[in-house]
């Protein structure tokens, strides 16, 4: 297996520097121990003007066939065919094999690092990339020359993707599956390129030949930060990485959904990832789903009744959406920002909800909530009624159109307020469902809470929270702009000075976008 790493400079930026960046002399052949066989990395040609690096990976044909046994579809390793221990393309075709190689013997290039000479790394440098042979198989994806294309063009390469016949003696004999690649860039990072080729030679070549643990998930997510997110073949790339093992691919894409959506909001992932709160039980805050009058009083006489629970504020918030829900007659209800699923709960019980959509962008709450309502063990009847789907509010998104209902049960509040314009369009403008249930917090009853210090807000994940007066001017101002009505309703014990602790706003909608009739 051979590929070669070309760049061009000059004497005040020589080329030659590729050799610091890939911590290999130029004046030196080395040889590289890996689980497969020998690696040798030697300089055709190191100048100021050109610098080439070629790698060669020397397969040990004993070692392959040791560490290759398995079960024959590459997650052992083994090849695909019975006769492939003795007959094979290992030894010349650039496969999964030299992706291995490349971290064994360029680890310290792929991670951007570079002690000798710092500022190198980080500089953008043209590149050329020679793939003499290369596995392009199709498998129901595609395969050849298009397969390379849709896979490299993306990042910025211009590419050389040529077939190699299978003889050219008898060119009537058609191609071969293995294509010729040369690839060329106007300035990139060594690192993004190495990164880029460790992941997509094995999809190329569409099996990887040792065992896919499930630590290859932080693999390819690693070595695809920045921009395997964005990639538009990025199931393709995933599926194909992890050797179709489905469990993996389901997991690699949600984590890669989140990092997409984390980096469209210029955030963390650890911030829009907090849908499930892992603080102590002893440390969250009762007041969020508890209203004063309804904590527990002193200790009663023996032999006296206890008085009757109340019910919390949660449940008091989920009975007046449901209220709403069932008043506007709707059938189809998408619960956007569903967290661990409480409100779907309440809407399964419930035979008038036929089909019910929980979206949020947290993972972790999506796990939470398939679990807390027994998805996997629901009759197939009751299972067909509901849907769970990761997604951003602020985005708009085709599986939230043709609902007769969406809810936000305390979800504009963790919105930054520039942000929130975006989720109003989305719901709103974009998916416009017949009715739409928005509840949040009422910050002037947050004075009734004795534990809430003053001026702090309900939950530390709260961007804002708003006074009556100023939900109204809000939910007046979405109404006018998107066609629709608009009642205020108070949720929770009302205090005559400070209101209910929870404020839900009822919109219907009086218009469709072209003017007519409501659906």
């Amino acid at each position: 297996m051979f590929m070669s790493i070309s760049t061009t400079g000059s004497a005040e930026d020589p080329a030659a520097d590729l050799g610091f960046l890939l911590h290999k002399h130029p004046d030196k052949v080395q040889r590289f121990t890996t689980s497969h066989g020998e690696a040798h990395v030697f300089y055709p040609e190191a100048a100021d003007e050109v610098c080439t690096a070629a790698l060669l990976l020397d397969i040990d044909p004993i070692a392959l066939v040791r560490k290759g046994r398995g079960d024959g579809r590459g997650r052992g390793g083994s090849p695909d065919f019975a006769l492939s221990q003795y007959v094979n393309d290992r030894p010349y075709a650039a496969s999964s094999l030299l992706a291995v190689a490349l971290r064994t013997v360029f680890r310290s290039a792929m991670k951007g690092a570079c002690p000798a000479r710092p500022e190198l790394p980080g500089r953008a440098r043209p590149l050329r990339i020679d793939l003499p042979a290369v596995p392009a198989n199709g498998a129901g994806d595609g395969g050849g020359p298009a397969l390379v294309v849709r896979l490299f063009e993306p990042l910025g390469w211009q590419v050389e993707a040529t077939a190699i016949p299978l003889d050219e003696s008898f060119p009537e004999w058609g191609e071969s599956r293995y294509v010729r690649i040369a690839l060329s860039s106007g300035t990139v990072r060594l690192a993004d390129a190495l990164q880029q080729l460790y992941v997509l030679l094995p999809v190329l070549d569409g099996a990887k030949h040792y065992w896919v643990a499930p630590d290859e998930v932080d693999k390819l997510l690693a070595a695809g930060q920045g921009w395997l997110a964005a990639h538009p073949e990025r199931a393709l790339i995933t599926r194909r990485y992890l050797a179709r093992r489905w469990s993996l691919t389901r997991a690699a894409m949600e984590r890669l959904e989140l990092a997409r959506l984390a980096e469209a909001d210029d955030r963390e992932v650890e911030e829009i990832d907090n849908a499930v709160d892992d603080r102590p039980e002893e440390e969250v805050r009762p007041e969020e789903e508890v209203g004063p009058e309804e904590e527990v009083g002193p200790e009663k006489e023996a032999g006296e009744q206890p008085e009757p629970r109340q019910p919390s504020l949660a449940e008091r918030r989920r009975a007046a959406i449901l209220t709403a829900l069932r008043e506007s007659g709707a059938a189809r209800v998408a619960d956007l920002g569903c967290g661990q699923g409480e409100l779907i709960g309440e809407l399964l019980k419930d035979p008038r909800f036929t089909g019910i959509l929980g979206v949020d962008v947290s993972v972790r709450a999506l796990r939470a909530a398939s679990r807390k309502l027994g998805l996997e063990r629901l009759p197939e009847r009751q299972a067909a009624r509901v849907s769970l789907a990761q997604g951003a509010l602020t985005y708009t998104d085709a599986r939230l159109k043709g609902f007769d209902a969406a809810v936000l049960c305390e979800v504009i509040e963790h919105l930054d307020l520039p942000r929130l314009p975006a989720l109003e369009y989305a719901v709103f403008g974009a998916a416009r469902p017949r009715t739409v249930v928005v509840t949040t917090p009422n910050a002037e009853y947050n004075v009734r809470w004795e534990s809430l210090p003053a001026g702090a807000v309900r939950h530390a994940d709260h961007r804002f929270e708003w006074s009556r007066a100023e939900f109204r001017a809000w939910a007046g101002k979405v109404a006018a702009a998107y066609g629709y009505t608009v009642e205020l309703r108070p949720v929770g014990p009302e205090d005559e000075e400070v209101g209910a602790p929870t404020q839900l706003a009822l919109f219907t909608m009086t218009t469709t976008p072209e003017g007519g009739e409501p659906r």
